[in-house]
């Protein structure tokens, strides 16, 4: 646009024709004065902006902080380069995204997950949550020697992150063509280079950027094994110089050596061994920067995600002691770019392809995604599919990538590196009042026979030998089998004598000492039916031993027999977590038909047992839960064993048969051939893994519970529970005190450790 100064000419009587001529002189100058100021602003170069972001773990929270003020100044950024939390951060923005757009995200994430990999409960199979909700240590064992795992976190949460947000850029793999140019650097841990990453998946880019050592296992990209590029650039001024930036803005969240007295923690000091060589290079760096940034954050590390907004702040703070250079440059540019991008909920998928796999199926994969192609699934199904992968510890990288196809379909590419330590060795600890003492020893080992498959042997050593030992072969939506075998057994002073009381009578006395040995071996197939219920049928063979040493000091043996059944069952479970549910529903049926037995006690004839558990947890208010539980059994059939029979009482076992735990009493104290209970519990977590409840529990237990409807009007039998409880590394530690109105004495019961 050409600007015409202002002309005013004057008529002047008898010098008209002076007048024109100096109208038209004058008119000339302003015109060529115009032509000169438009190409003096058309030749001016407007200064291409450079932003780079450092690593620093949680620090890197300031660089948010940093993008805020620029923002706020009005500055557009044209490249942006990045390591580590500086390649995350700076990846977002690239992508899309504004600044508090970014602080909303993280403000969001829940880093304490993030850092342990956390996998949803409702991601693992029921034989996967068996599990991991038995034991407190998992270690590889090759060649008879126990090893260490490669990190502490696959970082699969962060991926499944990542590329939920940076979806909507999935298509560009020239990070030149982001909404801002972008580039990241990353360490190939095989030759100690740095690797620029300039193009690819951005989410796996980023991913292989802050990949810590030891806290995050390497990620593999066209061949190289990539780990934190912080390692060897961790302030990538002149590759971002290279893009085209004229002037660079560094924001520098990298630690200063610190002294002995800081260095009281593992992560302090591989930063500070990782800071050693990289002060020197960061004093260097700095110099090419043309806006230095230093938030104060000494007193911040690496995992100080807890105080994110504090560091923010430091980010903010920082910024406006350069305010007026921030400002200045703001001026030079003529155009802004404010950066708003919203992610979508929802996928079509395609096809869904994978790399071949020696010892897994592609229908193995496909079941533990729970989707299949031409399905459309959201975010969060597709992070839960991948979560299943991770839960199966079958493989040591998981990776994938989405592409876009046809009809606004895409299609899902997985990228399986398999696991190739095939065996674990596994421990835990628990105290009960019924077990006693136990300590846990599992050896795991896949692939013994058969594709898919896995054998695992737990040995429970402590006041009562018990082992279990399964065999089971997964193919997902396909009908999957195993064999399972485990022997149980326990010492203890009971009112029930498994003879409906009369061995009791007999004597003359209230409670009896029991022996009780139970050897059981089960054959079974099972499926999923409709992706989240597992349905299965078996038979199983089970020996039940029961004896007393009586007041006379000779052995009474209450049964000695094996007895033959089918079994079928179906359960679902979508509790968060077994024993502090937030939220879920569960629910478990089975039916056993008893056919035949050696008959110890020579009273046998065939009968069935039908059993139904079900219950839900929602959270009332932030850290109050409300959960109930109710469950119902019957046995059905001739007039037969009373081994069988429902037993109530006590709290904190695995039960075992028809033993099951109830407030207010000791252990196996109730018993009937069929019973109705219902739990009420609500708990208030007092603060972090810390937790305070209250809970009530009531039930009808007799012979022929059933028989009329008396059941839904009188309750035979209540019992309370006041409770404080904390999740630790080796599973809870609670302490509860229980009673009951009909009783004078109350009962408190200590639990150590994951029930098994």
């Amino acid at each position: 646009m050409i600007e015409m100064l202002p002309i005013t000419c004057h008529k002047t009587k008898g010098k008209k024709s002076f007048n024109s001529l100096l109208c038209l002189l004058l008119f000339s100058y302003a015109l060529l004065l115009s032509f000169q100021k438009s190409y003096a602003q058309d030749t001016v170069k407007q200064p291409k902006v450079g932003l780079v972001l450092s690593g620093g773990g949680a620090k890197g929270f300031a660089h948010i902080g940093v993008l805020k003020v620029l923002e706020e100044a009005g500055i557009k950024i044209d490249y942006i380069g990045g390591t580590s939390m500086g390649a995350v951060v700076g990846g977002l923005y690239a992508s899309g995204y504004n600044a508090q757009q970014i602080d909303s995200i993280f403000k969001k994430t829940d880093f304490d997950e993030l850092l342990q990999d956390y996998i949803p409960r409702t991601s693992k199979s029921f034989y996967e949550r068996k599990n991991d909700e038995k034991y407190a240590i998992s270690l590889p064992f090759t060649n008879f020697k126990v090893g260490i795992p490669l990190a502490f976190s696959k970082g699969i949460y962060n991926y499944n992150l990542l590329n939920r947000l940076t979806h909507h850029v999935a298509a560009i793999n020239d990070f030149s063509k982001l909404p801002i140019p972008f580039l990241c650097v990353a360490t190939d841990i095989e030759t100690g280079k740095e690797v620029i990453l300039k193009n690819g998946y951005l989410p796996q880019a980023m991913l292989a950027s802050s990949a810590f050592p030891s806290l995050f296992s390497p990620v593999e990209i066209n061949g190289q094994l990539l780990i934190d590029g912080g390692v060897t650039n961790n302030f990538p001024v002149e590759e971002v110089r290279k893009m085209g930036a004229d002037i660079i803005i560094g924001v520098d969240v990298q630690d200063d050596l610190k002294n002995r007295n800081a260095l009281h923690e593992a992560t302090k000091i591989l930063v500070q061994i990782s800071n050693i060589q990289m002060i020197e290079k960061m004093n260097q760096k700095k110099l090419l920067t043309d806006i230095y940034i230093k938030p104060d954050i000494k007193n911040y590390n690496v995992i100080s995600f807890d105080e994110g907004q504090e560091i923010i702040r430091k980010g903010e703070e920082a910024s406006f002691t350069v305010y007026e250079k921030i400002k200045a440059l703001a001026k030079s540019q003529e155009t802004h770019r404010s950066n708003c991008k919203k992610t979508k909920d929802s996928i079509s998928i395609n096809q869904i392809g994978m790399n071949d796999l020696e010892d897994y199926t592609r229908s193995y994969i496909i079941g533990k995604l729970r989707f299949k192609q031409g399905s459309k699934i959201s975010f969060a199904d597709l992070n839960n599919g991948i979560s299943t992968l991770d839960a199966t510890q079958n493989f040591s990288r998981i990776s994938y990538s989405l592409s876009k196809s046809t009809d606004d379909k895409e299609d899902l590419h997985l990228f399986l590196a398999e696991n190739q330590t095939k065996s674990f060795l596994k421990f835990g600890l628990h105290y009960d009042g019924l077990y006693k003492s136990a300590l846990l020893a599992n050896f795991t080992h896949k692939k013994a026979l058969f594709k898919n498959d896995v054998v695992s042997l737990d040995v429970i050593l402590g006041d009562n030998f018990r082992y279990n030992f399964d065999y089971y072969i997964d193919n997902g939506f396909y009908i999957s089998l195993g064999f399972r075998s485990k022997f149980n057994s326990f010492n203890r002073n009971t009112s029930t004598d498994f003879s409906k009381g009369s061995l009791l009578t007999q004597l003359g006395i209230n409670s009896i000492n029991i022996n009780f040995s139970d050897l059981n071996n089960q054959i079974y197939i099972q499926t999923l039916f409709a992706q989240k219920f597992i349905i299965g049928l078996g038979a199983e063979l089970e020996h039940l031993k029961i004896n007393s040493e009586t007041l006379q000091n000779s052995t009474q043996v209450f049964d000695n027999s094996t007895y033959l059944s089918g079994l079928a069952y179906m359960k679902y479970d979508t509790f968060d977590n077994k024993y502090y549910p937030k939220h879920g529903f569960y629910y478990s049926s089975d039916f056993q038909y008893y056919m035949s037995s050696t008959n110890y006690s020579k009273n046998f004839n065939p009968f069935s047992i039908l059993k139904g558990d079900l219950g839900f947890a929602n959270t009332l208010f932030k850290k109050a839960t409300f959960k109930f539980q109710t469950e119902a059994g019957v046995k059905m059939g001739k007039e037969s064993v009373s081994f069988f029979d429902f037993v109530l009482g006590g709290y904190g076992f695995t039960p075992v048969n028809n033993i099951k735990p109830f407030y207010g009493y000791d252990f196996l104290t109730l018993s009937g051939n069929s019973y109705i209970k219902s739990t009420l519990t609500l708990d208030y977590e007092l603060f972090k893994k810390h937790h305070v409840n209250i809970a009530g529990n009531f039930a009808n237990i007799s012979d022929g519970v059933f028989q009329s409807v008396d059941w839904l009007s009188n309750i035979n039998h209540s019992g309370y529970a006041l409770g404080y409880g904390i999740e630790t590394a080796i599973g809870p530690i609670e302490v509860k005190y229980t009673w009951t109105p009909e009783m004078s004495k109350g009962y408190t019961w200590f639990t150590v450790g994951f029930w098994f």
